[in-house]
């Protein structure tokens, strides 16, 4: 510290984890990466914050039980930049993004508010787009538009449109979908292609070219997972790894559940595109986001019969096992490498890349 800085002084009173949160007074963009830094900010501010009024869990999603019936309950914020990317926008974003949430719970999503943040100054024909895309989403995926909120913020204090949407689905009642299901032996099953989406974001923000144009992969996932959930397996866990990528959705379901997960790195199907876009940034695909892609956690015995139920679904058609749960170091994933060492794939600090979704 030179002479002419001076010691920012921080209140901690409170706190109990002197984790990165700590060394900064202020919010920065790793907060809202899906990784260390946003559990901490959940963990040590939000929670303690809310008191009793919390539900310890704050999940993705929530399973509540209203007359008897599981309702499945989900709200997500999208601020991706740019607003429109190779394979969609910020309005499909929205739609696929929550009524994802909802399935990865065993859920059947039914309905969707939509609620519109708007900078002063951005063109009519722009938020049209955005708003035409969400409704043709909301149709692909079977599920209403019932409520809304339009709010309007003055020119450059925003960022052109930011989407919130929360969505409600029904969870049969024979479906027990959750993070602390998972249990040595699964198998853990991807559901096709990895990365695709942060790359097709990047390309786009950053002017990059790579030989070919890279696609988001946005898309619902309902109909794959009452697919899988048909086949009468016993279906553990799920997630789509969205912030964070793969990485941040197996380590938050090690720690969740209290396992160890033990990875096939030749196994997982990363695109020669993404795979040579990421060895030019310097990224990890592990750790890249997707949005129409899931991991399941299912019963060895139930493994077939899953994959071939997936495979069978244009949403799954690339679907493959890439390795399974384990006993051994609990909390912790790691991949084995194609030059037969082993590597922790530990659960990234922030975001590789901020403002994906």
């Amino acid at each position: 510290m030179s002479e002419e800085t001076l010691p920012v002084t921080i209140d901690i009173d409170g706190w109990v984890c002197p984790l990165p949160l700590r060394d900064s007074p202020n919010i920065v963009m790793g907060h809202g990466g899906g990784g260390a830094m946003s559990g901490e900010l959940i963990e040590h501010l939000f929670l303690p914050a809310f008191g009793a009024a919390a539900d310890a869990q704050m999940g993705d999603s929530a399973i509540v039980e209203v007359n008897g019936a599981r309702l499945a309950f989900s709200t997500d914020s999208f601020v991706v930049k740019p607003l429109e990317f190779p394979g969609g926008n910020i309005g499909d974003l929205a739609v696929n993004g929550t009524v994802n949430d909802l399935a990865m719970s065993g859920a059947t999503p039914l309905v969707l508010s939509t609620a519109f943040i708007l900078e002063e100054g951005t063109p009519l024909t722009e938020i049209q787009r955005v708003a035409h895309a969400l409704g043709t989403a909301a149709l692909a995926a079977g599920v209403k538009l019932v409520t809304g909120d339009t709010k309007v913020v003055d020119a450059g204090h925003g960022d052109g449109i930011f989407v919130n949407t929360t969505g409600i689905g029904v969870v049969p009642a024979n479906v027990d979908v959750r993070p602390q299901r998972a249990t040595p032996g699964d198998v853990v099953i991807v559901s096709g292609d990895l990365g695709v989406h942060g790359i097709a974001i990047m390309s786009c923000r950053e002017g990059l070219e790579f030989g070919t144009t890279i696609t988001s992969d946005t898309a619902p996932l309902n109909g794959l997972v009452a697919a899988m959930i048909a086949t009468g397996a016993d279906i553990h866990t799920m997630r789509d790894p969205t912030r964070g990528g793969l990485s941040a959705t197996l380590n938050e379901i090690a720690r969740t559940a209290g396992v160890g997960i033990s990875l096939d790195e030749r196994k997982l199907p990363v695109p020669p595109e993404v795979r040579d876009a990421c060895g030019l940034l310097g990224l990890d695909p592990m750790y890249v986001a997707n949005e129409g892609k899931l991991v399941a956690f299912v019963r060895p015995e139930d493994a077939d019969k899953v994959l071939e139920a997936m495979r069978a679904h244009p949403r799954g058609s690339r679907a493959v096992a890439i390795g399974e749960c384990v006993s051994d170091h609990p909390g912790i994933v790691v991949a084995k490498t194609a030059l037969g060492g082993t590597r922790v794939v530990d659960l990234p600090a922030g975001e590789q890349l901020p403002r994906i979704c």
